[in-house]
């Protein structure tokens, strides 16, 4: 059986355990579960790292649970959180936990293996579960003393905690309780910051005379700036296509600094260490060529969307700057062809500009203002520094409708590296 804790250590992902845990998870099979929070119908990124802890369980041989929290989603965990979130209803929860468990397997195994996965909504052991018995049968085993030392706690008693949030940590231990109890599952895994609510779940497993119980957790992940990984200037990068597409998806993932890509490959692929290494010795060779992120970018794009998206996602990113041909340009459909030119300028132009047709200098002086000026415009013309559409053209040139996109869009393109969208209104 493969050594799932040193498979985590090289990787990166071990930030803490309980003494014990590398023994005991060498002695055979291994029940072991992570919680999401369903927050929303989509994890995104950040989710990621929890995903990757059971993908390599699983993969080691042991049999992996992801709890879909309908039940605390209805609470909120206040760790990490300088503030109460506002509380979903039932039925935004339900759509959010349907969501997050299709997602979930697409990473996890579920059938035709000796160890598949399972997803488990604490809902289902939670819905008949009265006050009374709850404060009876959970809530006097933990004392408000053990309660107070957790750090999620500590960190939000001077701005307000609400009896709701300071529940939140019974909750999840017995969520580990019930597990231990009906699934024989000794593990916790998750991110640092859920240590406390972790070691909460053990704590009630010992008192209730529960088997030996064990939590690891990994690092939180940032980048090598210090800022929180996961996010782009957009927000989140989502893992549902209709949030962030798979082009959007793919350049994230693209753009990784050196430093954060040598990280970041260890944690979401699944690479050999061997492999890795091999990639890292070629990559500082010539840093130019990326070659650690595209191998990044690849493996995780075809994981999370497929490998068709993958090599559109590809072939797009090669048209701003690659030798793409016109044709190619043409064969985009909309919403690629805006997400590819996201962020460059882009000027409204009256569809009157196609349908009337019009010469090159006012096309870029008057109609759209890419250049400040006709004399600008004829200099760029004949310095040969303007592309219609990845066509180069000159002072001849006549603009119509046959040169608009999707019936709307034209992109020009001064020198190497400027690019502008017009889009005819």
């Amino acid at each position: 059986m493969k050594n799932f804790v040193e498979e985590l250590r090289w990787r990166g992902l071990i930030h803490d355990m309980i003494p014990g845990a590398e023994e005991e998870m060498l002695k055979g099979p291994q029940t072991a579960y992570i919680g999401f929070d369903p927050t929303a119908d989509s994890l995104h990124v950040g989710s990621l790292v929890p995903i990757m802890l059971l993908v390599h369980l699983q993969k080691a041989g042991h049999n992996p649970i992801a709890l879909v929290g309908g039940a605390t989603g209805m609470i909120g965990d206040p760790s990490g959180k300088s503030q109460e979130r506002n509380l979903l209803s039932a039925d935004d929860i339900n759509k959010n936990v349907n969501g997050i468990q299709a997602q979930l397997e697409s990473f996890l195994e579920f059938n035709g293996i000796e160890n598949p996965a399972q997803v488990v909504n604490n809902y289902d052991w939670f819905k008949d579960f009265n006050i009374l018995d709850f404060l009876r049968d959970v809530g006097k085993h933990l004392t408000i003393n053990y309660m107070m030392g957790k750090e999620s706690v500590k960190k939000r008693i001077e701005t307000g905690l609400s009896f709701t949030e300071f529940s939140y940590q019974l909750i999840q231990g017995y969520d580990f309780f019930h597990l231990n109890k009906n699934h024989n599952c000794k593990f916790q895994l998750g991110g640092s910051d859920q240590w406390g609510n972790i070691v909460t779940g053990t704590e009630f497993i010992r008192r209730m005379g529960g088997t030996k119980s064990y939590a690891i957790t990994s690092p939180l992940l940032t980048k090598s700036d210090g800022a929180k990984f996961g996010k782009s200037e957009g927000g989140n990068i989502w893992l549902d296509p209709k949030r962030t597409s798979p082009y959007k998806f793919f350049q994230f993932w693209v753009k990784q600094k050196d430093e954060d890509a040598k990280k970041l490959i260890r944690i979401f692929t699944l690479k050999s260490k061997e492999e890795i290494e091999a990639l890292e010795m070629e990559h500082d060779k010539a840093p130019h060529n990326w070659l650690l992120q595209k191998a990044l970018a690849e493996e995780i794009t075809c994981r999370v969307h497929s490998k068709e998206e993958y090599e559109k996602a590809v072939e797009a990113s090669s048209i701003l700057f690659g030798k793409k041909t016109a044709d190619k340009l043409q064969n985009l459909d909309e919403s690629l062809l805006l997400d590819i030119m996201e962020g460059v300028p882009q000027f409204d132009v009256p569809m009157s500009v196609a349908e009337n047709g019009s010469d090159a200098i006012m096309l870029l002086a008057e109609h759209s203002q890419i250049v400040p000026s006709k004399a600008e415009a004829r200099r760029s013309l004949k310095g040969n520094a303007i592309s219609i559409n990845k066509v180069k053209i000159n002072e001849s040139f006549s603009f119509g409708k046959e040169h608009l996109l999707q019936n709307k869009y034209t992109v020009v393109q001064k020198g190497r590296n400027n690019f502008f969208l017009l889009k005819f209104v």
